[in-house]
């Protein structure tokens, strides 16, 4: 007798738990409600083929990425990635205090996330609130100057040539010292927490808000 196919529930539920995602941070991913996602896992509600392409787009899935069913025969595959990267390949993000270069962006899932910086912002005021996201990372100073503050310890300065890695759950935030126009920075960011890069875009969001309302009053 043929195995019946799987339900859409149980597909999305196996996805879920493949992931490692709870129904709130799915929620969060997709932009559909948890009381949602859990009906659809329960097959008391299906979505139309227009949502599943829509919920594929958001969670960044090939649609037979969403519906692959665990297989825990498969053997491992040799991964061996490579992925070479330039500034003029970057995927690049502007702010009025920064512009961001992210590396290497066709390698999805990655464990660490290279960025280069240009710093502009000149005080802890024009950063905004100092920045919180999982994991760790390392700063190298490439040219100019820039001065850390830190949650929990007293503001360093770096010169070209020095770096710091830190605990990136401590709130931190990197400005350019006094004399300096603008400094260039490499940074590396790891985190377990494959929602990294999502997390660090939104600060970039919250960066621009931050020097809005800085002009706003000004």
């Amino acid at each position: 007798m043929p195995t019946p196919a799987p339900t859409l529930g149980a597909l999305l539920r196996n996805l879920r738990n493949r992931e490692r995602w709870t129904l709130k941070e799915m929620s969060a991913k997709s932009g559909i409600p948890v009381s949602t996602l859990s009906k659809i896992e329960h097959d008391r509600l299906t979505l139309s083929y227009d949502k599943l392409q829509q919920l594929a787009q958001r969670l960044g899935m090939r649609m037979s990425e969403l519906f692959a069913e665990p297989d825990s025969s498969a053997p491992q595959p040799v991964t061996a990635r490579r992925s070479l990267g330039s500034e003029e390949q970057a995927v690049r993000v502007e702010t009025p205090n920064y512009d961001y270069y992210y590396l290497c962006t066709e390698l999805r899932r990655k464990r660490m996330i290279p960025v280069l910086t240009k710093i502009r912002a000149k005080s802890p005021e024009a950063f905004g609130d100092l920045v919180h996201h999982t994991g760790e990372e390392f700063i190298y100073v490439l040219r100019g100057r820039i001065v850390v503050h830190l949650e929990f310890y007293d503001p360093v300065t770096l010169e070209p040539g020095q770096s710091i890695y830190i605990d990136s759950s401590m709130g931190h935030a990197y400005v350019a010292a006094e004399g300096c126009d603008e400094a260039e920075v490499l940074g590396v960011m790891s985190s377990p927490d494959e929602d990294l890069m999502d997390a660090l875009l939104s600060l970039h969001a919250g960066q621009r808000q931050t020097q809005a309302e800085a002009n706003g009053h000004g």
